[in-house]
């Protein structure tokens, strides 16, 4: 069982793309809402890309390559620890906190947007971006809330 690390989001209100920094405020809490994203989020309501989910252990693999890697500066918007990623596949079924479900969509591949705000060449991240979800069950997450893997659906 894994555990989240770090909550963030961009604020419906924040209507610009900085060129040094991806735009997101941590959270201690948030609620995540089926078939949008986190609520509040500018970033929500995409039909396959309403997550972007990371895994500290990639973090720390990020963070070793010269990524920034404060929380946010990944573009990420949860970040979960102790989570097995070889367990991590599309369909997988997460269990944030005691409600909230996510699925797992595809493996997130970087951008020259990524590129230009770390001044490292995206392809140096492959493998290490995190997966990116849809909510299939509202519900409220916490930091330090529990993590776990359910399933994989077809």
């Amino acid at each position: 069982m894994g555990e989240i690390t770090s909550i963030v989001y961009k604020p419906q209100h924040i209507d610009f793309k900085p060129l040094d920094r991806f735009s997101r405020l941590p959270l201690e809490q948030a609620r995540l809402v089926k078939g949008y994203g986190i609520e509040g989020d500018r970033k929500g309501g995409h039909p396959q890309r309403q997550l972007n989910i990371l895994f500290s252990a990639h973090v720390e693999q990020l963070r070793a390559k010269g990524f920034k890697t404060a929380p946010g500066e990944l573009g990420e918007q949860i970040v979960l620890n102790g989570v097995d990623v070889a367990q991590i596949a599309p369909n997988t079924v997460l269990q944030l906190g005691t409600l909230a479900q996510v699925k797992v969509v595809e493996w997130r591949d970087g951008c020259q947007r990524f590129s230009r705000i770390h001044g490292l060449p995206y392809q140096a991240a492959d493998g290490l971006l995190g997966v990116m979800a849809t909510v299939i069950h509202s519900g409220k997450i916490c930091v330090g809330d529990a993590v776990k893997v359910l399933e994989v659906v077809g």
